[in-house]
């Protein structure tokens, strides 16, 4: 067995030399939870670039190499033309919630006695025109189609949730579930054929199963391209923390796109700067002269939640740039919050060196393109949906490098209500400051801030390699943007640092206590003020008065409205011990604990809670909420303790010996209960009335990075050697319920091993999910270990747990 592991790792090591992929999905532009711009592929013009979320927020570059068109980055999203319109046109239709009779979905039921209603239709919504307050809704909406050339067409849908769609009495579509923006379903050529001019009818069956619901719906046909253009060969990408490069070839011509977010965390002036650069080099690479022109275009998509919201745009510049803006008319600030949510207020920015003498303008995404492949200049619109962003260079003759370089920013104005306070973006924290003034300076600070990149992306790499090794310094580079870019600094009204998170994709909560835990590690390294920056909000919260329990909130609300947790349900060991250790944390990287004295009240109080309650956990939840809740949690109890051995060590770096004293010796009177609770026999359980159950013991890292010399190193070798014996292809399950894992407590674990080689052993096989699994999303830090599927989450800053073990050593 142990010669067969060596030699999958063997086959491992060279399949990284071999392979072209780096990471399941590249960050292109990262700053925020909203602006977050991705590729999904390898090749960065196979698919529309996208939110993290999914939606397209897609980028398009042409280049136009001596009369031929190449495509170097990103494709078309698919467009449509509205045939028979959803709400933003308004249309009215017959509702019931009473089950009707057989035969309603068909053209001639009679439902006159049905109530008429106006799109669109919801609950718990304050957009939804028309409401429905039991679980069933049934609709009739009757139509002319006088447009009856079409060849194809396509149901424009958004629900919530489980739904049945009939046109003209055929089923065109049902599904169980629910979409959080509108999706186009072709209708089936068997439907299609039954469409008459006069009196269709589009009937449909909805059903609430579960939180909100909403119904919206239209008809439309896809707006075909006339145009074929060549796309370019890309010959590499690389993957590094604050950058990614493709190489592409176009004909005689190759590129060099470079996407740069210079999130350095030393400079919060630039690490908060909402802007990010796009560099095309173009060189000829057969040794003559070309013919070059570059078109780059930014869809208004990365201004709006819909794309049926209305925009307005202007064209405008500075000193030393001429810039394009766009954002929603209704500029609905702060007013949403969710997961499954992009911004639709503030405005987005593309701009351009005033020296590159490029044309720019904002037209429909059909006349965008058409114009460059035309060789038409375009005329900006001032208003519409669905916008193109546009930029071309001015053709010329090239026999050398040249850079075409785009600045791409956006001003969100105010970015997080706190409090029933609206606080602007920590770069405009005094509303004294413009993006027209940050756009200047990131031009202007171009050439610096690209070599402090490339300084500080080689000096990660060697330091992951130095620490675990290259597949580990590889995991380094996945989860730095994206760690960071799930968080947004601002500053509170007390004038401190908030650096507040947002639980992508499993709930959308602001300030997560157990998503800042696992995230640490990344912050404790390169900035402890923003470690800080993600508790400072919940010790406000309690020592405000507005939290009363005697343990912290789970969350601060949810993203962007920090009002007041909205979580159900408490986790009070799980969030007691997470602050408390992070508090210790920080005192250990900053060589003093000022900041727990400051907040020692708070700290004591959850101390004494966690002394009471924390050895024997009561049933409730952990940061592993989606596997339920347990009583007797064995590693929840860890936690616990290394909260109280945290809390003693904080008393002594405050000189208050006696408390050191006592809480130290608590802890590891708990640890020697907890062995004996737990032991069963060659590994401890999950639960300490179950000895036949198993589960990571990630928390456990604590007492060997910091070391607090609480648990004797028998647990860890009894654990670790144990783990051995459950290792799956793409790592080591969570525990015994499940052969799913979360990535970032398999480094944690990985962590506990003193040697190299044990440490690749369980660390290595999460990068192997990260370039193998066939789910391309932005790191999913919970995976199926046997498949490598994704069980769920992507795009989440918990993965800044993989910087764990280069923690270890930064504090060596």
């Amino acid at each position: 067995m142990k010669n067969f592991i060596l030699f999958s790792f063997l086959c491992f090591s060279f399949f990284l030399n071999a392979q072209e992929r780096q990471a399941p999905a590249y960050p292109l532009v990262t700053h925020d939870p909203y602006l977050s711009i991705w590729s999904f592929t390898d090749k960065i013009n196979e698919q529309p670039t996208k939110h993290w979320t999914g939606t397209d927020h897609y980028l398009v570059g042409y280049i136009n190499v001596d009369g031929t068109i190449y495509r170097f980055l990103g494709n078309e999203a698919k467009t449509f033309n509205s045939v028979l319109p959803a709400s933003e046109e308004g249309f009215t239709a017959q509702i019931t919630e009473e089950k009707p009779e057989k035969g309603w979905h068909e053209t001639g039921f009679d439902d006159s006695s049905w109530k008429s209603a106006k799109a669109p239709y919801g609950n718990q919504s304050e957009d939804a025109t028309s409401s429905w307050e039991s679980e069933d809704l049934w609709l009739r909406r009757k139509f002319d189609l006088e447009a009856a050339d079409l060849e194809k067409l396509f149901l424009k849908l958004r629900h919530d949730d489980n739904i049945n769609v009939y046109l003209n009495g055929a089923k065109i579509y049902e599904r169980n579930g629910w979409t959080h923006k509108f999706e186009y379903h072709e209708i089936p050529a068997s439907a299609f054929k039954n469409l008459k001019k006069e009196d269709n009818i589009l009937a449909i069956h909805i059903k609430n199963t579960a939180g909100g619901q909403w119904l919206d719906f239209g008809l439309a046909e896809e707006i075909k391209d006339k145009h074929t253009t060549q796309v370019a060969e890309q010959k590499s990408v690389e993957f590094n923390a604050t950058q990614t490069i493709y190489k592409l070839t176009c004909g005689g011509v190759d590129i060099d796109l470079t996407f740069t977010s210079p999130l350095l965390m030393d400079d919060l002036d630039i690490l908060t700067r909402p802007v990010s650069y796009i560099s095309a080099k173009t060189t000829p690479n057969d040794g003559n002269s070309h013919e070059v022109q570059v078109y780059f275009g930014a869809s208004s998509s990365i201004a709006v939640n819909e794309n049926s919201q209305e925009l307005s745009s202007e064209k405008s510049a500075t000193n030393g740039l001429s810039f394009l803006k766009a954002g929603t008319k209704s500029q609905p600030v702060l007013e949403k919050r969710g997961d499954d949510l992009r911004i639709d207020w503030g405005y987005m920015y593309i701009a351009v060196p005033n020296n590159a003498s490029a044309h720019q303008s904002v037209t429909s995404v059909k006349d965008a393109k058409s114009n460059f492949l035309e060789g038409k200049s375009g005329h900006s619109v001032q208003s519409g949906r669905n916008l193109m962003l546009t930029t071309v260079f001015p053709k010329e003759e090239i026999d050398s490098e040249k850079e075409h370089l785009i600045l791409l920013g956006y001003d969100d104005e105010y970015s997080i209500n706190y409090f029933g306070e609206k606080l602007r973006p920590y770069w405009n924290k005094d509303g004294n400051n413009t993006i027209q003034n940050e756009l200047e300076e990131a031009y202007q600070d171009y050439n610096n801030i690209n070599e402090e990149c490339k300084e500080f992306d080689e000096e990660l790499y060697a330091d992951g390699v130095e620490s675990g090794g290259e597949a580990y310094a590889n995991l380094l580079e996945i989860a730095y943007r994206q760690s960071i870019a799930a968080h947004k600094v601002v500053e509170s009204p007390q004038g401190e640092i908030l650096f507040l998170s947002k639980e992508n994709n499993s709930n959308g909560s602001i300030n997560t206590v157990d998503v800042t835990y696992p995230s640490a590690p990344l912050y404790l390294i390169y900035n402890p003020d923003l470690m800080k920056g993600m508790l400072n909000g919940i010790f406000y919260y309690s020592e405000s008065g507005m939290w009363k329990k005697p343990f912290p909130a789970h969350d601060l609300g949810t993203y962007p409205i920090a009002t007041g947790q909205t979580y159900g349900e408490d986790m009070p060991v799980e969030e007691a011990g997470n602050m408390i250790i992070l508090t210790a944390a920080i005192a250990k990287s900053e060589g003093n604990a000022e900041y727990a004295e400051k907040h020692w009240e708070s700290l004591t109080t959850w101390a004494n809670y966690l002394a009471e309650k924390g050895l024997d956990p009561e049933n409730q939840l952990s940061t592993d909420d989606f596997s339920g809740h347990l009583a007797r949690n064995a590693n929840l109890s860890v936690k616990a303790i290394m909260a109280i051995a945290s809390y003693g060590y904080l008393a002594e770096e405050l000189g208050k010996d006696d408390i050191a004293e006592e809480y130290t010796e608590m802890a590891k009177t708990m640890a020697k209960e907890w062995m004996e609770l737990s032991d069963a026999g060659n590994h401890y359980a999950l639960t300490f009335n179950d000895k036949n159950t198993w589960s990571q013991k990630y928390n456990l890292v604590w007492d060997k990075v910091m070391e607090l010399d609480i648990f004797p190193d028998e647990v860890i070798e009894k654990e670790l050697a144990y783990y051995k014996t459950k290792q799956n292809e793409y790592g080591l399950p969570l525990d015994n319920r499940s052969d799913y894992s979360k990535s970032d407590w398999i480094l944690w674990t990985a962590t506990l091993a003193d040697d190299m080689e044990t440490f690749q052993y369980f660390a290595n096989p999460v990068y192997k999910f990260g370039i193998e699994t066939v789910d391309r999303v932005p790191m999913s830090d919970w995976h199926w270990t046997t498949s490598g599927d994704v069980r769920g989450f992507k795009a989440r800053s918990v993965i800044g747990g993989y910087f764990i073990k280069l923690l270890e050593d930064h504090w060596k």
